[in-house]
């Protein structure tokens, strides 16, 4: 019998209504091991390029790993990827929370959603078993209440439901998957891809065990991390202030984004950080299914609404410092308004803080606004811009198709003033002091994504002997024969180097779809040895550390090839303008990025990848690593033929 996995995947026409299981052989899974790799197999093969992405032809892939539905901490994330309406290219995203874990009870690895349902449905997964329902009663509701009618309809509290809100049935084209209330598929627009399928929902219980090979291994494993964890500062620190506890460090570093990026600092960081949230709005903290760091955020506050959550340190860097925003209770209510519609918050606030800069220069006015000042600081104008993005009311129908087709509408030079790639907006992360950053963002195969690698600045100084746990060390790239620290503001060969083992490592994260916040190269707890006992445990098969790094490096190709298909080229991989000049960080400044070594560490990028000067993976990689179907998809695309 398999192990770590079922060996089912189910397929759902929402046209039809038809639904079929397939059962992937035991190579399949060794081979793709889960989460982003499973998604591309199928991706790739079945969707031709070219293809609308909010059309019935795209399809939607959720995809759980070979380690999901176990109780090892960090294991319940899980992966949705489809063609992006935001990019035009391969999207996807993954989640915490219970969603996963449970769809993997329900006796299934993944799912394949294809067509366009002929009113609003949802799907109802449940032991074996899958049903389309109706799903007109809840659509137009809410995140909140519409998980709420969910959990009456169906009789059981305790299930868990994937939804999209009003922003996704309206198709915004960075629209999110809620996974419950507090945990989201945010980037790419994916859940504009659901609301054009009129899938409202997908809705999971499952109450089957998940298949282990060793139980025993893998529970010395689970109490290896929980007496090991709280030696951790970083951890323990996030148990403290959340992935909120990032603003102060890197305003004091002149790395927070304040006003579209166009500052480093911000003079009110100190109101909208981790501690002010602690201190004045803190209801709770809580983690994941089975994981003990519990690094989210419930806030409490006049007119919040606590069944959202509270903001991400991402959240509060794009609607917060970029917009110029220090008002604490105006960055949770603007969190909650995008979480209760089923707002990416990144694309939301680093889009709102382009249109406060269009507004500033001229190039939007009072007319366009109906009124609003739409000036970097103003709160109520903060808030106004959320709900009028989510719902396509007045102006924020422009930019809910994202501030880089907003600014095409624009014109007058409004390019300038947007901060994407590849059409997707740039995370709460200042390249200009993390260059290796920059680079993950110029290649990122999704658009702008600060989880492409490890940052730099965990790899700028020398290990110290004396901390066993510590998040700041280079050691854990020792075994890839890097021994010393890089700088961070560097672009040379060596940085480019550990850039390409650090992408590896986390694309192996988005494949066994665990988090990084409870393992290394970051945070160093779970290294690669330990994620070759948990596999190991899981499935019983012999894996190493070379065979996981190539799973890692599978997916990192494979959607290159997507995107190769999709006509992307060496051109989209680079960074807006702004990252070129000078930042201003208080009294001081820092010297942007070099054009002339990003464009050398991306041609020794991919060199290194095996990819050829516009970046098109040679024919030998993809056989190499085990995928000879994928190269007859690029043959016409070779030199942009």
């Amino acid at each position: 019998m398999p192990y770590g996995y079922w060996g089912r995947i189910a397929r759902v026409d929402l046209t039809s209504g038809n639904i079929r299981f397939e059962e992937p052989g035991w190579q399949f899974y060794r081979r793709y091991l889960g989460g982003r790799n499973i998604a591309l197999h199928y991706l790739l093969r079945e969707l031709a390029p070219g293809i609308d992405p909010l059309g019935p032809e795209n399809k939607i892939v959720i995809a759980t790993s070979v380690i999901t539905g176990t109780d090892f901490p960090g294991s319940s994330r899980f992966t949705v990827a489809a063609k992006s309406p935001l990019t035009g290219g391969y999207g996807e995203s993954e989640a915490g929370g219970w969603f996963g874990s449970e769809l993997k009870k329900a006796g299934f690895d993944a799912l394949i959603i294809e067509g366009k349902a002929p009113q609003p449905v949802y799907i109802w997964v449940h032991d074996g078993h899958i049903e389309i329902r109706d799903a007109n009663h809840i659509w137009g509701q809410s995140i909140g209440d519409g998980w709420e009618m969910l959990r009456k309809e169906i009789g059981d509290p305790l299930i868990r439901v994937l939804q999209i809100g009003p922003a996704g049935e309206r198709r915004v084209r960075f629209a999110c998957i809620a996974s419950d209330l507090r945990n989201f598929c945010g980037r790419c627009g994916l859940g504009a891809v659901m609301g054009a399928k009129n899938l409202r929902a997908i809705v999971a219980r499952g109450t089957w065990k998940v298949p282990v090979y060793d139980k025993d291994a893998l529970q010395e494993l689970i109490l290896w991390f929980g007496r090991n964890f709280r030696k951790n500062p970083g951890i323990v620190e996030k148990q403290r202030l959340g992935t909120a506890l990032n603003v102060l460090p890197l305003n004091e570093m002149g790395l927070l984004p304040t006003r579209n990026f166009r500052e480093g600092s911000f003079e009110r960081a100190e109101r909208i950080s981790g501690e002010a949230l602690r201190k004045e709005f803190l209801l709770k903290g809580e983690g994941c299914r089975a994981c003990p760091v519990a690094c989210k955020r419930v806030v409490r506050g006049s007119g919040i609404d606590s069944r959202y959550g509270g903001p991400e340190y991402e959240t509060i860097g794009s609607l917060g410092s970029n917009c110029g925003v220090g008002d604490l209770a105006a960055v949770c209510k603007a969190n909650e308004i995008c979480n209760r519609y089923g707002l990416d918050t990144i694309s939301t606030g680093v889009t709102i803080a382009f249109a406060m800069e269009c507004f500033e220069k001229g190039l939007l006015t009072k007319k366009e606004t109906e009124g609003l000042e739409l000036r970097f600081g103003n709160a109520e104008a903060l808030i106004a811009m959320c709900e009028k993005i989510a719902l396509r009311q007045g102006i924020g129908d422009l930019l809910a198709e994202g501030s880089w087709r907003a600014a095409q509408v624009i014109g007058k030079g409004a390019e300038r003033l947007t901060m994407t790639v590849k059409g997707q907006e740039l995370p709460a992360h200042e390249p200009r002091g993390k260059w290796g950053v920059g680079l993950g963002y110029a290649v990122s195969p999704t658009g702008a994504d600060h989880l492409q690698a490890a940052h730099d600045t965990s790899f700028d100084c020398p290990p110290n002997p004396e901390e066993e746990y510590t998040y700041i060390d280079v050691s854990d790239l020792w075994p890839f024969g890097i021994y010393e620290p890089v700088p961070a503001e560097d672009l040379g060969p060596e940085k480019v180097r550990m850039f390409t083992f650090l992408q590896r490592w986390w694309s192996l994260h988005n494949v066994l779809d665990l988090c990084i916040f409870v393992s290394a190269p970051e945070y160093r707890m779970t290294g690669l040895r330990h994620l070759e006992e948990l596999v190991r445990s899981a499935t019983g098969w012999s894996v190493n550390e070379w065979e996981l790094l190539r799973a890692g490096e599978l997916g990192i190709t494979l959607a290159r090839v997507f995107n190769v298909r999709e006509g992307f080229r060496r051109q989209d991989d680079w960074l807006p303008e702004r990252f070129f000049e000078t930042l201003k960080i208080r009294d001081r400044e820092k010297k942007g990025i070099s054009k002339e070594s990003l464009c050398q560490a991306i041609s020794l990028y991919y060199l290194l990848m095996g990819w050829d000067e516009e970046g098109v993976p040679y024919e030998w990689k993809l056989i190499d690593l085990g995928v000879p179907w994928a190269v007859d998809m690029l043959r016409s695309c070779r030199h942009g033929r």
